[in-house]
């Protein structure tokens, strides 16, 4: 990872943390000041969303070491190894902000939130989107898993604190026009905001255990990479071509065929430009291993072979 990418996710991460701590605490505050389950729940989803911040911005900084011994292909993937931590407690907060709001919708001893939980609530909704549109733009343009996870959290926030805001609501109507019945939105909203946050875990561990299990980029994603190898002078065909997700890289492995005529050191040359012209073209190869292979026309090497194999060795940089 370089300097500036590494700076712009790590600032992302603690604006991510900083503004998490604010929400959670405040909405745990009016939570309980206001007696709304479903606003102390919005709450929990942001506090876990201080923990997921933290591991992302430890997979940051662990991404950002070089390669070593252990490690040859670098440690990208530190950072699919935190949006799957990020996941993980996004599932156990829903699972236990459902357990709560089932126990006490069982219980049966309601009453309506007050009006300050609303204030609190739209706070957040609106924190909360500036908080994914930022992560989530810069995410892409950094080519970050983690952060990109991260971002959802807050998207995820967002669905979470609106259906409290409709639980809450509900809830304060029934104090109003004095219906009981309405007070079993507030934690009904729990349950609700638990099955979005529980849908959202799910998702992105999905997504990033495609990625830890060394997803292969499918044939049409590497369309381009095959075009700019077969511009490469001295490459004769791409005999194959995998790329594999390395975290926010990709790690090519290419199987090439030249001229059958030409030396060792000029095969390796052409290797060479393979490899440069790959890493200088797509920012996000990281590293590039060519296979040379000897060309097979499929007949013997004479008559028009000879003619082709004579052009293409003059091909070399």
């Amino acid at each position: 990872m370089s300097e500036e990418r590494f700076a712009k996710a790590e600032f992302a991460a603690w604006i991510g943390i900083i503004g998490n701590i604010v929400l959670a605490a405040l909405k745990g505050v009016v939570g309980f000041m206001s007696n709304s389950k479903a606003l102390i729940a919005d709450a929990a989803h942001s506090a876990s969303d201080v923990a997921g911040s933290f591991a992302v911005l430890i997979g940051l900084k662990a991404a950002k070491k070089p390669p070593d011994k252990d490690h040859p292909y670098g440690h990208g993937k530190a950072e699919t190894i935190a949006a799957i931590i990020v996941s993980i407690l996004l599932i156990l907060v829903g699972i236990e902000i459902a357990i709560s709001a089932s126990k006490a919708i069982y219980a049966g001893d309601l009453e309506a939130p007050k009006p300050l939980a609303i204030a609190a609530i739209i706070i957040s909704i609106v924190a909360k989107e500036a908080m994914f549109q930022y992560k989530y733009r810069l995410g892409k343009r950094i080519d970050s898993q983690a952060l990109i996870a991260n971002a959802w959290e807050h998207r995820s926030d967002v669905y979470s604190s609106m259906a409290a805001l409709i639980g809450v609501g509900g809830a304060i109507l029934g104090g109003y026009i004095d219906m009981p019945v309405l007070y079993y939105l507030d934690p009904i909203a729990s349950i609700v905001v638990a099955v979005l946050i529980l849908r959202m875990g799910y998702h992105l561990i999905t997504e990033s255990l495609h990625i830890v299990l060394d997803h292969v980029l499918h044939d049409e994603d590497t369309v381009e990479l095959r075009r700019c190898i077969e511009k490469v002078n001295g490459v004769l065909s791409v005999d194959d071509l995998r790329a594999r997700e390395h975290g926010h890289y990709v790690i090519v492995d290419v199987k090439l065929s030249v001229n059958p005529q030409i030396t060792v050191l000029e095969g390796h040359d052409i290797g060479k430009s393979v490899k440069k012209r790959l890493m200088e073209q797509f920012k996000h190869v990281a590293d590039v291993f060519v296979h040379i292979n000897p060309y097979d026309p499929g007949f013997p090497y004479s008559d028009q072979g000879d003619s082709a194999r004579s052009a293409s060795s003059n091909m070399l940089h």
